[in-house]
C-alpha cells in the first residue's frame, strides 16, 4: 500500500485545508480501493472484545485493536503529518497558542517521548451487532497534534447497517452542531481530534470537536483510527 503515499501527495491540500478551517473534518474519499481496505480489515485480529473507558458510552466496546500500530502504518503517518503540520501551525498562530509543531513526525513523536507519551494511539476498531462507540476526544498529554484520520474498511450496506460515523462542534453560547461523515468503504477523512479555530463575527474562536461511531445494527463494521500523537 505504498501507492498512497503517493496518492497523498497528489491530493490538492488548499482545498483540504479550506475544508478543514470551515468544517472541521474534510473527505478524502477512495483513499483505498475496496480490496485494500478489506485486506486492512482482515488484520485485525479476533480477540476478546475492550470496553471503552468513557462515561459517554453506553455499551460500545473496541474489537481487536493492538497494542501497537502495524509498522506499515508508519509511512501513512510520517505523509498525513509533513502535509498537516502546516494546517496545525496556521490554527496555532491563529488561537494565539505558542505551541509549533516540527516539519517531520520522528521530531515531534520525540518530543512526544521526552513528554512521556509512549503508548500508541492508533488501531483497527471491530465493531459488532449492538457496538457502539460513544462521543470522545484524542486529547490527553502535553503533546497533542490537533487533527487525526479516520477510514471506513467495510462496505455500508453489505458488511453492516448503522456504524455512521459522527461529530459534534459545539460553539460557545449554541447548541451543539451534529454532523455525520458519508464514509463508504475506502474512504477516509480527516478531522479535528479535540478543538479547532472558527471564525465568528467578532473574530476567531475555539469550538471543541467530539467523535463517536452509532451503534452497529447488523454485522460487523471495521474501521481505522490514524493519530498523529502518542498517549501518556
Amino acid at each position: 500500500m505504498t501507492g498512497i503515499v503517493a496518492m497523498l501527495d497528489g491530493r490538492n491540500w488548499t482545498a483540504i485545508a479550506h475544508e478543514l478551517d470551515v468544517e472541521g473534518y474534510a473527505l478524502l474519499p477512495g483513499l483505498l480501493t475496496p480490496a485494500q481496505a478489506r485486506e486492512l480489515a482482515n488484520a485485525a485480529p479476533a480477540t476478546a472484545p475492550t470496553a471503552r473507558a468513557s462515561a459517554s458510552a453506553d455499551s460500545g466496546e473496541l474489537f481487536g485493536h493492538a497494542p501497537t500500530a502495524p509498522a506499515a502504518w508508519m509511512p501513512w503517518r510520517e505523509a498525513f503529518y509533513r502535509h498537516l503540520a502546516p494546517i496545525a501551525n496556521r490554527w496555532q498562530q491563529i488561537l494565539d497558542d505558542p505551541l509549533r509543531y516540527p516539519a517531520e513526525l520522528p521530531e515531534f513523536l520525540a518530543r512526544n517521548r521526552a513528554a512521556g507519551q509512549t503508548r500508541p494511539l492508533s488501531r483497527l476498531q471491530r465493531l459488532r451487532q449492538g457496538d457502539e462507540v460513544g462521543l470522545h476526544q484524542h486529547v490527553d498529554g502535553d503533546c497533542v497534534f490537533p487533527l487525526q484520520v479516520v477510514a471506513l474498511l467495510s462496505e455500508p450496506g453489505r458488511d453492516f447497517t448503522g456504524g455512521e460515523f459522527v461529530m459534534t462542534e459545539q460553539r460557545p453560547r449554541m447548541q451543539s452542531r451534529p454532523i455525520v461523515l458519508p464514509l463508504g468503504i475506502g474512504d477516509a477523512a480527516i478531522i479535528g481530534a479535540g478543538q479547532r479555530p472558527f471564525k465568528g463575527g467578532a473574530g476567531y474562536y475555539r469550538v471543541n470537536l467530539k467523535h463517536a461511531i452509532s451503534r452497529v445494527r447488523d454485522g460487523e463494521r471495521v474501521g481505522l483510527e490514524l493519530l498523529l500523537h502518542d498517549a501518556p
